[in-house]
C-alpha cells in the first residue's frame, strides 16, 4: 500500500516572533508628586523583564516539542517506506506470477481450443463418413427397390400376358366343353335302354369307352370299368363291390359266362351276349347293379359295372 509523501519537515527552527515593543514611558515633570511616578516606572520595567524571561521560555519549550516530533515524524516515514517497498516488491511479485498464470492458462486455452478443434473435425470426418455409407446403402436400397419394381412389372406383364393367353385357353375350353357336351349329348340321345336279365327296364348302355364317358359325365350312376381275365383255379377278381370269377368266353359266338360273388352269395351268369345288362339285386340297394360286357375275346372279357348312386346300410 502507497502512502502520500509527507512535507519534509526543516531542522532549524522557526524565529521567535518579535517581542513587543514596551510602551514608551512618558514621564511628566510636574511639580509635586515626582517619587511616586518614578516607582511606578520602576515597576513597569520590572514586569517587562519578567515577561520576557517567560516568552524565550516558552519558546525554548516549543523548539523542543517541534524536534521530537520531527524525529517521530521521520522515524515513521521511514517506517512507511520500507512498508511500501516491501508491499510494492510483493505486489510486483504477485502481479508477475499472476501475469505468468495468465499466460500458461492462454496457452493452455489455445492448446485446448486446438485439440477441441481437432476432436471436432474428426468427429465432423465422421459424420460426413457415415452419412455417405448411409447414402451408399440407401442408394443400393432404392437401386433394389427399383429392380424389384421393375421386376415386378414384368411380372404383372408377364401375367397380364398368360392372363390373355389363359382367357384364350378358357375361351377354348369352354368351346371345347360345349362341343363334348354336344357330342355326350348326341351320344346320350344314340344310346338305347334295355331290359335285363331279371326283367328290370334298365338305364342307358354303353357300348364303347366314348359313350362310357358320356354316363360318367351324365352322372346317374357310379361307373367301375373291369378287364377280367380266365384263371386256372378261378380265383374271383374284385370289381367295386362286387368280386367276378369268368367261367368261360367265346368270341365267336360272342357269348360269356360268369359267377358273381355279392352278399355273401354266388349268382352264376351263363351265355350272357354282348352288350347285354347282366342284373342282380344287392341287400345294400334298392334298384339293381347291372354289368355290361363291351368285349369278348379268349379267356378274357372287358366292361363295366353299373352300381346306383343311393345306397342302404345294411342291418
Amino acid at each position: 500500500m502507497l502512502f502520500p509523501k509527507e512535507p519534509p519537515i526543516s531542522s532549524t527552527p522557526p524565529a521567535p516572533a518579535p517581542a513587543a515593543a514596551p510602551a514608551p514611558v512618558v514621564i511628566q515633570t510636574t511639580s509635586g508628586g515626582g517619587g511616586a511616578k518614578i516607582g511606578i516606572l520602576f515597576g513597569a520595567v520590572i514586569a517587562l523583564v519578567g515577561a520576557c524571561v517567560y516568552l524565550f521560555y516558552q519558546i525554548n519549550q516549543i523548539q523542543a516539542q517541534l524536534a521530537s516530533t520531527r524525529d517521530d515524524l521521520s522515524t515513521e516515514i521511514a517506517r512507511m517506506n520500507e512498508t511500501s517497498s516491501v508491499s510494492t516488491q510483493t505486489s510486483r511479485r504477485t502481479i508477475d506470477a499472476l501475469t505468468k498464470d495468465v499466460e500458461k492458462y492462454r496457452a493452455q486455452a489455445a492448446q485446448l481450443s486446438g485439440q477441441a478443434k481437432v476432436e471436432a473435425e474428426q468427429h465432423a470426418d465422421q459424420l460426413a463418413s457415415r452419412l455417405q455409407r448411409i447414402q451408399e446403402e440407401q442408394g443400393k436400397q432404392v437401386a433394389a427397390v427399383s429392380n424389384e419394381v421393375s421386376q415386378v412389372k414384368d411380372t404383372a406383364n408377364q401375367a397380364t400376358q398368360k392372363i390373355g393367353e389363359v382367357s384364350n385357353d378358357v375361351g377354348t375350353v369352354r368351346t371345347d366343353v360345349a362341343r363334348n357336351r354336344a357330342d355326350t349329348e348326341k351320344l346320350i340321345a344314340d344310346m338305347k335302354s334295355a331290359r335285363g336279365d331279371l326283367g328290370v327296364q334298365s338305364g342307358l348302355i354303353a357300348t364303347n369307352a366314348s359313350e362310357l364317358a358320356a354316363l360318367k359325365q351324365l352322372g346317374e350312376r357310379n361307373y367301375t370299368e373291369f378287364k377280367i381275365s380266365k384263371t386256372k383255379k378261378n380265383a374271383p377278381q374284385r370289381v367295386g363291390d362286387l368280386q367276378v370269377i369268368l367261367v368261360k368266353a367265346d368270341p365267336k359266338k360272342n357269348l360269356y359266362s360268369v359267377t358273381v360273388i355279392a352278399d355273401d352269395k354266388r349268382i352264376p351268369k351263363e351265355n350272357k351276349t354282348l352288350d347285354e345288362p347282366v342284373q342282380f339285386m344287392l341287400a345294400r340297394a334298392t334298384q339293381p347293379y347291372e354289368l355290361v360286357v363291351n368285349d369278348i375275346k379268349k379267356d378274357f372279357i372287358a366292361g363295366y359295372v353299373a352300381a346306383p348312386k343311393v345306397q342302404q346300410k345294411r342291418n
